[in-house]
């Protein structure tokens, strides 16, 4: 690692003197965007999948991908089977120079484990520090650089979020929720909601499988005797059964939250567009709770 290290810094003062930036990126827009606030001017980030059409699942890497990843001084992989073509994409060519900071494996996720980590606020710090550390090894000329984009990040840059989910989790603590898929599920444990939805319904539609249909009966009367406060629906994986459960919790007057797995509006900033999530829920919660 020393060496791997030692090279990757002789890379990175070649480029500094070269006047560019230092090429990094990310498989997942979710993380390029963290990713390219810690790094600011000293980096050049850029995300393979941003197309909030795009399945990362299913994606096949162009070669210009596969340049991307080659060429990248640091790159971030989701990992926990979300993007395992940016594993075979890193292994096809490996580098010395190259940091490569596997998010299922920083959050030790096991591999059958939920991959949506940038759900779990916990993770988003935890994934921060990692990336921090990568861009240090990467450029060591810019480290107190980097480490101050850090601190600015873990404190003013989150505070928002940091406060909406202080104030979610202490006012709503138990309320119990339905979700559409699993990407919920980091969420909800940390803001302490009750997900009521079968895991094994959310699993499958995560994973592209069929829901049992013991599990769409089971929501079905969730939905129906009102079990549930809110729906929250990833309105990036929309299946018939999703369709049909959206439908019925708004006939039942249940208030539906939109998330979704890339940036939203693309633009946005992560801390952005989870405040804005964020904030639907929490008035999806005042409206069916009434507190």
């Amino acid at each position: 690692m020393a060496v791997s290290f030692s090279l990757a810094g002789c890379r990175s003062v070649a480029q500094q003197r070269s006047g560019g930036p230092l090429p990094v990126a990310a498989s997942i827009d979710a993380w390029g965007n963290v990713l390219a606030q810690l790094g600011g001017t000293q980096v050049r980030a850029t995300s393979i999948i941003s197309n909030p059409n795009t399945d990362p699942h299913d994606y096949e890497p162009t070669p210009a991908d596969a340049r991307t990843i080659a060429d990248a001084a640091v790159f971030v992989e989701n990992g926990v089977g979300y993007d395992a073509w940016a594993a075979k994409a890193v292994a096809a060519d490996r580098s010395a120079h190259r940091q490569v900071v596997d998010v299922g494996t920083v959050t030790r996720t096991p591999a059958d484990g939920n991959p949506h980590r940038w759900y779990d606020p916990a993770d988003v710090r935890t994934v921060a520090a990692a990336i921090t550390a990568a861009l240090v090894a990467a450029a060591p000329e810019h480290a107190d650089y980097f480490r101050a984009r850090e601190q600015q990040f873990l404190g003013p840059g989150l505070a928002s979020y940091d406060a909406l989910v202080d104030a979610i989790r202490t006012r709503y603590a138990g309320v119990p929720i339905g979700a559409s898929e699993s990407i919920v599920v980091p969420l909800a444990t940390a803001l302490g909601l009750h997900l009521v939805t079968p895991p094994t319904f959310l699993r499958a539609i995560s994973e592209g499988t069929d829901p049992s249909s013991a599990d769409t009966a089971t929501i079905a009367r969730q939905i129906a005797d009102r079990h549930i406060a809110v729906y929250v629906l990833n309105t990036q994986n929309v299946t018939p059964d999703v369709q049909r459960q959206a439908a019925a919790a708004r006939s039942a007057g249940i208030p539906i939250v939109d998330v979704t797995e890339t940036l939203t509006p693309a633009h946005a900033t992560f801390q952005q567009w989870q405040v804005r999530q964020l904030t639907a829920l929490q008035a999806a919660l005042r409206q069916a709770t009434g507190r």
